[in-house]
């Protein structure tokens, strides 16, 4: 392995931990609050249970986020020095914005988890809405920045230099809108799902059914609502793409050449040698639609493209086909779990269903994995899009390659240490939490 793919490996196995520590510090804290105002609300005990186990819950991700956050922004300087030197500048504001957004996180996370019995109870509660709205306006500002990458703005690039900075025009480029919605929503989903997936296991075992109920409830309806939606704002992307990167959209779809009625490929093969997809499934003029509206419009393909600048097809059109697949499998779910609400029928009857719910307990982050993986491979060879390649960014320095390995034994050692925390969690819930099962309530 040489330094440049030791670099690249390193960032995308450091991005591939935070995000889930992000997504989950980002979403929990509203099913948090969700369940502190039920029991302000109805002073159940059982609200305030979950509420507080939950928050323990938040803890835990908010400081393995904060540390996987911290690596990853000396690793852009450390490895991507000349990608910093230019690019810091421009798209420095999200950053620092960012920086507040997470002192204001980590302040009133402080406020709820010492808040209990000291503070009015309302304001107790707004205390940990806080921790979700910062956040998620946290995520939306690191978001911003990645979108700038793909649709660079603010600035004039002359002569190898960049003049004329405007960083809040940077900020909000054309990019950041369309990614902001689309991972918020992804956030939202991954981590309803893999919650409600835990509470729907453990209803399964028949441990503490009343407070694994509630909070099943909770974070499936959060779930299940994010899932339906999250194809309107992947319709917003898609068209978004195709429009600022039509490479990337041509490597999502394995589309090779340029042509009308363009087909929409579901599964296949790419051989990128002759330039075809094997074994796929090919919808007619579905991806004209779905990109320009028309079904007789011309979508560019890889033909028109130089090829030292096609992304990896394979890579990307493989993590655009499970991203996809998996979202449509939790939509699928959805629609069955609001099926049944609909017809009134008792959830904890219907164990088909929370066997589902069980099953999909991973679907939701390896989709966002899968999505990242989309953003990032997809825009290669470019770091900054059409402006600056990969290569050119990565640091001179030798042996990156044992940081790699150390990197990559350091997260596997947290994803252990943070499994077992959460493992003695959901122990410890059942044991402190446990109510009679001839107590459970219907809802």
């Amino acid at each position: 392995m040489d330094d440049f793919l030791a670099a690249r490996s390193q960032m995308a196995l450091s991005l591939g931990f935070h995000i889930i520590f992000s997504c989950i510090g980002m979403v929990m804290p509203f099913f948090m609050a969700v369940s502190h105002f039920y029991y302000l609300k109805t002073k159940k005990q059982v609200y305030k249970n979950i509420t507080k186990a939950w928050s323990k819950g938040v803890a835990i991700f908010f400081a393995t986020g904060a540390v996987s956050g911290t690596a990853l922004s000396f690793e852009l300087g450390l490895l991507w020095p000349e990608f910093m030197k230019h690019a810091g500048p421009i798209f420095g504001m999200p950053f620092s914005l960012e920086g507040t957004a997470f002192f204001i996180e980590a302040i009133a996370l402080g406020f709820f988890l010492y808040g209990w019995d000291r503070f009015n109870p309302w304001f107790h509660w707004v205390t940990g809405l806080v921790v979700g709205i910062s956040g998620i306006v946290s995520g939306i500002l690191v978001v911003a920045a990645n979108a700038w990458m793909n649709s660079p703005a603010g600035f004039d690039y002359i002569n190898g230099e960049y003049l004329n900075i405007d960083p809040i025009k940077a900020m909000f480029n054309d990019a950041w809108f369309s990614q902001a919605l689309h991972m918020s929503i992804a956030a939202f989903c991954a981590t309803g799902f893999a919650v409600a997936g835990v509470h729907a296991f453990m209803i399964l075992k028949k441990k503490n059914i009343e407070f694994h109920a509630k909070s099943f409830k909770i974070a499936a309806t959060f779930a299940c609502i994010a899932a339906l939606v999250q194809p309107l704002s992947g319709d917003i992307s898609a068209k978004d793409v195709a429009k600022r990167q039509p490479a990337k959209l041509a490597a999502m779809e394995a589309h090779f050449q340029t042509e009308r009625r363009a087909p929409f490929i579901i599964g296949g093969i790419p051989d990128e040698k002759n330039k075809k997809v094997d074994y796929a499934i090919k919808i007619p003029g579905l991806l004209s639609f779905i990109t320009y509206g028309d079904i007789n419009a011309e979508v560019k393909g890889l033909d028109q493209i130089p090829e030292e600048h096609h992304p990896p097809v394979a890579i990307t059109h493989y993590a655009f086909q499970i991203m996809v697949g998996l979202g449509m499998i939790m939509m699928l779910i959805s629609l069955l779990y609001f099926y049944q609400l609909w017809k009134k029928k008792e959830i904890l009857s219907t164990k088909w269903l929370l066997k589902l719910f069980a099953i999909a307990t991973p679907m939701g982050f390896i989709a966002v994995e899968a999505g990242w993986t989309v953003t990032e491979v997809g825009r290669q060879p470019w770091i900054i899009y059409n402006v600056m390649k990969t290569s050119e960014a990565v640091t001179p320095m030798p042996g990156i390659v044992y940081s790699f390995y150390i990197f990559t034994v350091i997260y596997l050692s947290l994803s252990f240490v943070v499994g077992f925390m959460l493992y003695r969690q959901i122990k410890m819930v059942d044991k402190i939490y446990d109510i009679p099962n001839d107590s459970v309530q219907k809802h």
